[in-house]
């Protein structure tokens, strides 16, 4: 038995059914985020990996409903998943395939049914996004949309009794996140009809959405970038604090995924104005030493419990 079957087993999930509606889960996940796949499945104890792994691809599927198909046709579609699942949550089951892992995680974790509900609420931000005119605006969406987003995560791996501070710091960290990502996703955003930068600050640097659809290499873009990425990785750096407050064993996955994202920006950086023409990504050596790192500190950890 691989290491996904030895998780599930961990996790009490026997039922084949169950086990089939995870199992695509996962594949959903490390098609599309294939380092945090890699890390989750290399970091998290093993009880928790199916969990986190629903946990994401519920994100997922509610943001692609949120993102992609007919703009008209979207809220629409929103509210059938959202009735869907809260219908699950009221009754403790489903036939949709990607409810039913959700509504068993919600059994075998509680706390995590209201981050499940904070996550609906929230979704009408995103339906309503119409892009950033100041960076209050950016901040609300924030706090209303990516905070909660996160949280399904994060959550999880606090348990039932996050410390004080824990809530703060994942905000932080989600601003930093967040910030790489409006900016490394530039092409593929505008490619969609997409802005997410606030736009005081591209008038700040002098830039139009015309330069950046058109992938002008001008100071203002590249002052721009900079501005965008520093940012970013300043609050990446703030958020090392999460890593101490959470539970030892989430510890290497959080140190993981931040310097991961720290590695993006760096790349970011050196790619530049070719920003506008596809994302930067870091190098696989790279990522896989830090991996490899955060490896050797779970193993050292269950060690010293004896496990």
């Amino acid at each position: 038995m691989g290491v996904w079957g030895r998780a599930l087993d961990a996790a009490g999930i026997s039922d084949p059914t169950l086990r089939d509606d995870y199992a695509r889960q996962r594949k959903l996940v490390a098609r599309y985020r294939r380092s945090s796949y890699l890390a989750a499945r290399l970091l998290l104890p093993r009880p928790l990996l199916p969990h986190l792994i629903t946990a994401i691809a519920f994100m997922h599927h509610t943001d692609n409903l949120l993102d992609s198909g007919p703009e008209a046709e979207r809220p629409a579609a929103y509210a059938r998943w959202e009735k869907e699942v809260r219908e699950g949550l009221a009754v403790g089951e489903s036939d949709h395939p990607a409810i039913r892992p959700l509504l068993y995680t919600v059994s075998a974790h509680p706390g995590f049914r209201a981050r499940v509900e904070d996550f609906l609420d929230a979704a009408a931000t995103e339906l309503e996004f119409t892009g950033f005119a100041t960076e209050a605006d950016y901040q609300r969406y924030v706090d209303q949309y990516a905070l909660p987003a996160f949280m399904l995560i994060a959550g999880l791996i606090a348990g039932e009794d996050p410390p004080s501070g824990y809530r703060e710091a994942c905000r932080t960290y989600i601003d930093g996140s967040q910030r790489l990502d409006f900016a490394n996703d530039l092409s593929e955003d505008l490619a969609e009809g997409r802005l997410n930068l606030v736009r005081s600050t591209l008038d700040a640097h002098g830039v139009t959405r015309a330069d950046l659809e058109s992938a002008r290499d001008t100071p203002g873009t590249r002052s721009l970038l900079e501005r965008l990425l520093g940012r970013a990785r300043q609050s990446l750096a703030a958020s090392r604090s999460l890593v101490d407050l959470a539970p030892p064993e989430g510890r290497p996955l959080f140190r993981a995924v931040i310097e991961i994202e720290d590695l993006t920006a760096i790349a970011a950086a050196a790619k530049g104005p070719a920003l506008l023409h596809a994302p930067a990504r870091p190098s696989g050596p790279a990522i896989a030493r830090v991996l490899l790192r955060e490896r050797r500190h779970v193993r050292r950890l269950r060690g010293s419990a004896g496990l």
